[in-house]
């Protein structure tokens, strides 16, 4: 990667956020942390992202609550949809489908090995240097 992209992780569980961001920063990434939905979206009230890997059960603001408002309030005032990671435990298809029907650029059922998020980072972010 030529450029430092920054990515946002919003992920309640300590280790979890601890371990994404160690990875990402290994792999060049800056590493910007939020511990709910509602952390998420007062960073992005000033802030852009070059993307967004977010958990879907969070206290206060959802996941799919952090999605919905990305797709409503900022796509519009970018030239390309920000690329959204949804990771989480749950992975019943319904919830998987209503994911990608808000909007979602790809689904990490947990556990899943960091190496594989980086990957489809990659894919998404390689394509707007």
């Amino acid at each position: 990667m030529s450029k430092h992209l920054t990515i946002l992780v919003v992920e309640d569980e300590e280790i979890m956020l601890t371990a994404l961001e160690f990875r990402m920063r290994k792999h060049g990434f800056n590493v910007v942390l939020a511990r709910d939905g509602q952390q998420a979206i007062n960073y992005l009230a000033s802030n852009t992202p070059d993307a967004i890997v977010t958990d879907m059960m969070m206290p206060n603001v959802t996941g799919m609550e952090l999605l919905e408002h990305v797709r409503q309030n900022l796509d519009p005032t970018y030239a390309s949809p920000m690329p959204v990671i949804i990771i989480s435990a749950l992975e019943q298809d319904d919830v998987v489908l209503d994911a990608f029907k808000a909007g979602a650029n790809d689904f990490i059922a947990k556990p899943f090995k960091p190496q594989e998020l980086i990957l489809r980072l990659r894919r998404f972010l390689e394509g707007d240097e």
